[in-house]
């Protein structure tokens, strides 16, 4: 930021769900990364320019009353003690207190536009610090997005959130492979997608990093279906876009299985097809290469495929640019991941082109074909739909699976799928 700036860094809010019922608190990205604070109603203050309590925080102070209704609270003297903070006031203290802290300082790092009432403070604490410099000094005349810097620092990921990612895998794994063995024809979707939440719950995982997606039959084609309210069928697939959260880190993993433990001739080609590509778009996940690598490599091994098994005709190249592949792969082969799914941070340079990938980056590789029932192919193949994910570090050297371990090579979905069903019979 330098020696003239000020960051204000506010924590989420509690947000209702309906009438006195709020949804389950989930803490602002930005403000975790920074405190590691799972409160709400509090305001992170960075004030490099000035001497004393450079580092403070405002937030909710303890209250015996409001903590037996409610839980407990770190309070002032915790924010110093337990989160490293430099000094701690009220969170009621804010509007008369934070004009201070803009003097002093030329430039202002706060997201304007996310929190109206707070936008209404940050302004007239601007106001207020300007007025108080009229015969001197230097009060906020420039706004900057912290995302600029607090992005790029949240892209390169530390051991310790690495270990929380594994973490969230580890529970995600947990979760994947007990719906594996619980599937068989005439289950609904919701009752896998209970199966999987579950355990995610048994291994650790706080809670699921996004709505999870478990589309059987032709909902597969559709790529962001939640529903998940209707049957599994004898002789469909089943996609489950699914991953847990732990300390707020997430997982993102997709696999794809047969309802009935057997993949049909045309649904085993497809799911080859996409195998392929994405163990060939996980090879591209090294430090140097571009970001787009591994998407070309992945489009590059689907379109191949897809003239193999004769869904499209033509010359590889003449396909890929003219994009006829994207009838059957209409997305990008990934994201950034970390505290949120689709995580912070450019993909590309200022010049507009794609970023080098560097150690530290983790991203998600996949690959999917969609065969939508108005395309003109044979029936057989209609309704078909594949995709498979996985998380990957990039490394000083080898592409880094986070999510290896989850099954995903056709043999051992065979092998899982509807294990436990058959251990009732």
């Amino acid at each position: 930021m330098g020696e003239k700036a000020v960051a204000v860094i506010p924590s989420a809010r509690h947000a209702t769900r309906s009438a006195d019922s709020e949804y389950a608190f989930r803490q602002n990205s930005d403000f975790f990364y920074l405190t590691g604070l799972k409160e709400p109603d509090a305001v992170l203050v960075i004030a490099p320019h000035l001497e004393n309590g450079r580092v403070v925080m405002f937030l909710r102070p303890r209250d015996r009353t409001a903590e037996i209704w409610n839980g407990r609270r770190t309070g002032l003297e915790g924010a110093v003690a337990d989160f490293g903070m430099e000094a701690a006031s009220p969170i009621d203290d804010l509007p008369a207190k934070l004009s201070n802290y803009f003097i002093g300082a030329s430039t202002l790092y706060y997201g304007l536009g996310q929190d109206e009432k707070l936008d209404r403070t940050i302004m007239d604490a601007v106001k207020d610090a300007r007025w108080q410099v009229r015969r001197g000094g230097t009060a906020p005349l420039t706004f900057a997005e912290p995302g600029t810097l607090l992005h790029e620092m949240r892209l390169r990921k530390t051991p310790p959130e690495l270990e929380a990612m594994r973490r969230a895998a580890a529970a995600t794994r947990a979760g994947h492979e007990a719906g594996m063995r619980a599937t068989r024809p005439g289950m609904w979707e919701y009752e896998l997608e209970a199966i999987l939440e579950y355990h995610y719950k048994l291994a650790g995982a706080q809670d699921t990093a996004y709505c999870s997606i478990v589309a059987g039959g032709a909902n597969a084609t559709i790529l962001h279906y939640n529903t998940n309210r209707e049957q599994l069928r004898d002789g469909d697939l089943v996609l489950i876009d699914s991953g847990a959260e732990f300390d707020v880190y997430a997982s993102d993993v997709t696999r794809t299985w047969p309802v009935n433990g057997r993949f049909s001739a045309e649904q085993r080609a497809i799911y080859d097809i996409v195998l392929r590509a994405q163990k060939v778009g996980i090879d591209q996940v090294r430090p140097g290469r571009s970001f787009d690598a591994y998407h070309n490599a992945a489009v590059r091994t689907i379109t191949e495929g897809l003239v193999d098994v004769g869904l499209l005709k033509g010359s590889i190249d003449e396909l890929i640019e003219s994009n006829k592949f994207f009838d059957f792969y209409p997305h990008r082969t990934g994201h950034w991941i970390g505290l949120d799914v689709h995580d912070v941070g450019r993909y590309k340079t200022p010049d507009d082109a794609y970023r080098a990938l560097e150690p530290g980056m983790v991203l998600t590789v996949e690959p999917g074909i969609y065969v939508q029932s108005d395309l003109d192919v044979p029936d057989r193949w209609k309704g078909i739909g594949v995709r498979i994910e996985d998380d990957v570090l990039c490394t000083t050297s080898e592409p880094d699976v986070l999510t290896a371990e989850i099954p995903k090579e056709a043999g051992e979905l065979e092998a899982i799928v509807g294990s436990d069903a058959l251990a009732r019979v």
